[in-house]
């Protein structure tokens, strides 16, 4: 007999071929109620167990992936916030290799939860579910041969019933019928014996596979639950040093014209002019010094009180001599300093209003003030606006005023942020 393949005939596709046609008419004169069919309702129970088993664990294993998908998700989303606090963290900030140690172990920690998730949840179900294919190829093939085996014992039946009797085909009949019938019997008991099993070993799996996820997330969180915590510390700490301002603030940064060394320069070339004799001009016209008025203010002895209801002046104040210089008003940004801003004996030239440091400053220039927490600066415009720097301020602190009353060597320019206005 000729070969079709590797272990295949051409006599057993012809065999393999009838016994599907066999079959089918077997099926359609059960169908039609022309033969009998042989029933087993408790295996047909089993079997509906079966598919119901299958189907539950298939859900379960889809929604366990689902999960998965989710916690890894949330493991990539958590490690880019993390990564985000430790951008924004600042060097100089407290707590902030406590913060990036906290960060590597709430990678690990995800890492480790996702591996744990799959090693004692998912690969269990993928096992579990694994041995429900063979069951069903042999469920299917245990129906094929019970169909054999009615077929046989129908073709048996009819050739003993039939009128005219062929003793060898019914014995060749019965041959069959016996076969068919071990063949269907071996497979029968052992899927009777299997399939109960099976069916009853879902209650075990379903709770040892929540029990071991319960207990993963359980721990998981009590983990996450420590490192947030510290996390929280960390920050608690953070503000308080903040409220504090242990750590500097920044200031905007200057050109850095050196304003007092052209100041110091101006001062100089000043005092070397002032020092010299002036001469006469070609035409021989004297030089004229501007004019000196001294003015002496006796007070009144019945009354100390200033016209318009003022504040009186003390006796050493009201008897100090007033001098006017004629000369040429001082002006201030180019402005006549009588109307730019309001003139105060007790105050420097030109003082515009009061701050108060908020926080320390150290000076990085000659020309810049040095300030500690509560100093009071007078602030005074500047001479050039030019000069002036934004979020940056001039003026004299007013301990230096009330002591010296050097306005000049005593100024400086500070940075806007680090005070705030009082007055």
């Amino acid at each position: 007999m000729a070969e079709m393949g590797k272990g295949v005939t051409a006599g057993k596709i012809a065999s393999n071929m009838q016994k599907k046609l066999t079959r089918a008419q077997e099926k359609v004169l059960q169908k039609l109620g022309k033969a009998d069919e042989t029933k087993d309702e408790q295996f047909e129970q089993c079997v509906q167990n079966f598919n119901k088993q299958l189907t539950e664990g298939s859900k379960l294993q889809k929604d366990l992936r689902t999960y998965l998908s989710s916690v890894k998700a949330m493991h990539e989303a958590s490690k880019r916030l993390t990564e985000c606090l430790q951008e924004v963290y600042e060097p100089e900030w407290p707590g902030r290799d406590d913060a990036n140690k906290i960060a590597e172990n709430n990678e690990l920690l995800w890492t480790d939860f996702h591996q744990k998730l799959v090693d004692q949840a998912l690969l269990t179900m993928d096992t579990y579910l694994g041995q429900f294919p063979d069951i069903k190829s042999r469920i299917a093939k245990r129906g094929r041969k019970l169909v054999d085996y009615d077929s046989a014992r129908h073709h048996y039946e009819s050739l003993q019933t039939a009128k005219k009797k062929d003793e060898a085909k019914i014995a060749k009949a019965e041959e069959e019928l016996v076969k068919a019938q071990k063949v269907f019997e071996e497979m029968n008991i052992d899927l009777q014996e299997e399939l109960p099993s099976l069916w009853n070993s879902r209650v075990g799996f379903y709770v040892n596979t929540f029990q071991s996820i319960a207990g993963l997330e359980e721990n998981f969180h009590k983990e996450m639950g420590k490192l947030n915590q510290n996390l929280n510390d960390v920050l608690v700490n953070l503000e308080k040093e903040h409220a504090t301002s242990t750590y500097p603030v920044k200031a905007q940064p200057r050109k850095k014209t050196k304003l007092f060394s052209r100041l110091r320069k101006k001062m100089s070339s000043d005092s070397t002019k002032a020092n010299k004799t002036p001469s006469s001009p070609p035409d021989g016209t004297p030089i004229t010094s501007p004019e000196i008025k001294v003015v002496n203010h006796e007070p009144e002895p019945s009354t100390l009180e200033a016209p318009g209801g003022g504040i009186p002046k003390s006796p050493s104040q009201s008897s100090l001599p007033t001098v006017v210089v004629d000369s040429v008003p001082a002006t201030v940004n180019g402005t006549d300093e009588n109307t730019a801003v309001s003139e105060r004996s007790d105050m420097p030239p030109g003082f515009l209003f009061k701050v108060q440091a908020m926080h320390d400053y150290a000076a990085t220039d000659n020309d810049e003030l040095q300030l500690k927490t509560g100093d009071v600066v007078l602030v005074t415009p500047f001479e050039n606006p030019e000069e002036q720097d934004e979020g940056w301020l001039m003026g004299v602190k007013e301990s230096d005023w009330l002591q010296h009353k050097a306005f000049d060597q005593c100024r400086g320019v500070f940075p806007e942020n680090f005070t705030e206005r009082v007055q």
